[in-house]
Parts: C-alpha cells; sequence; structure tokens
C-alpha cells in the first residue's frame, strides 16, 4: 500500500468514526422521552449518570447503551473493512480515538459533550473484548462499594491501560499503537473528571441514583 491510500483510509475513518461519536443520546434520549435536556440540571453533562439524577433509569440505561454502541459501532465498521490490512490495528486505534473524541467534543452539541465513559467502553469492547470486561468488571465493583460512578470510572480509566500491557503477549497480542490509544483514552478520562476528583476530595461528590432538582 502507498501512502496516499492510507492517508485517504484515514481520513475516511477519521471523519465517520468523529460524527458516530459525537451523536448525543443523552440529549436524543431525553427529547423522545419528554425529559428535561440534562445540559440544564445537576452537573450539565450529557451523559448517563447525569440523566439518572432525573429519576427515569430507562433512560440513563438507553443512554448508557447508546452512548456505548455508537463507540463500539465505529470500531466495528472499520474493523469490518480493513480486517485484512496489515495496517488495520492503526486505524482501528484512530477510529476509537475518533469516536471517543467525538463524544467529548460533538459538533452537534457546539462541541460541549459528555465525559466519555460510556464511549470509551463501547470502542475497548470492539477493540478487546477481554479488556472491556475487566474495565466493566472494575466499575462496577467500584461503583457499588462506593456508590461514585466517578470514582469508578477514575479508577477503570488508571487500569485499563495496566489491564492491556500485563495481558500483552499472553492473552492477547501486544500492540503499539493500540497501548497509544488507551494511553490517550485515560488520560482523556482522567481530565475531563478533574471536577468530579476535586469534589471526591471535598466530599460533596454526588452518589448513584442521587436526584438532582431541575
Amino acid at each position: 500500500m502507498t501512502a496516499v491510500p492510507f492517508v485517504v483510509c484515514a481520513l475516511i475513518v477519521a471523519v465517520i468514526s468523529y460524527l458516530l461519536g459525537s451523536l448525543p443520546f443523552a440529549v436524543i434520549v431525553s427529547r423522545a422521552m419528554g425529559l428535561q435536556d440534562p445540559r440544564s440540571f445537576g452537573s450539565g453533562n450529557p451523559g448517563a449518570t447525569n440523566v439518572l439524577r432525573s429519576g427515569n433509569k430507562t433512560a440513563a440505561i438507553l443512554t448508557l447503551l447508546g452512548d456505548a454502541c455508537k463507540g463500539y459501532l465505529a470500531v466495528y465498521l472499520c474493523l469490518l473493512a480493513i480486517e485484512h490490512w496489515h495496517w488495520a490495528a492503526s486505524l482501528a486505534g484512530l477510529s476509537a480515538l475518533c469516536a471517543f473524541l467525538g463524544h467529548l467534543f460533538p459538533i452537534f452539541l457546539g462541541f460541549k459533550g459528555g465525559k466519555g465513559v460510556a464511549t470509551a467502553i463501547g470502542v475497548i469492547l470492539a477493540l478487546n473484548p477481554w479488556l472491556a470486561l475487566a474495565a466493566i468488571g472494575t466499575w462496577l465493583i467500584v461503583a457499588y462499594v462506593t456508590r461514585y460512578s466517578s470514582l469508578a470510572a477514575i479508577i477503570s480509566a488508571i487500569l485499563v491501560p495496566l489491564f492491556y500491557l500485563l495481558g500483552g503477549n499472553v492473552t492477547w497480542p501486544l500492540q503499539s499503537s493500540l497501548v497509544i490509544c488507551l494511553i490517550f483514552i485515560s488520560a482523556a478520562l482522567l481530565w475531563r473528571h478533574a471536577g468530579n476528583i476535586q469534589r471526591l476530595l471535598q466530599g460533596k461528590e454526588s452518589k448513584i441514583g442521587k436526584k438532582s432538582k431541575p
């Protein structure tokens, strides 16, 4: 393959993945169910955890599934199209990053998006199902014990790249492009949760299921 086809394919993958990642399911689901815009209450974050603060668990679950599925679909379609090419891993990593960034900075919401936890799980599930299972397990354990969604996300974000490195060449092939992808996603998740980290340290963070008044 020459450099030109790779660049063209990379551009197509990046654009499609970003647009898929930009779909704001928190807003879509809330409008479809006649609920208040999640950006107008609670943390103002267009994500499943904030939708849950409306008191509607069904809307929160649908938002979570939508945000995860768009990330999974972006990477899955990329892998389906280029699975036999020798730079498939690089483009899959690019797809994952762009879908994730689409959620963080969605063009449909003026580049003001969510924190990316569900979308990160979706892209990781497409890249490596076992790694996604480890991430979900970590999140569930921490969330169940502490009742803090943000803390569960923070700890999972820190551990996922480590899980990938520890399992490399044993449980799955270790690919440098995916290492870079996972480290970037982890760093971005920690950055997006900076406010949560501060509130956790101050004891002011809201727990899962706590309803916020509009």
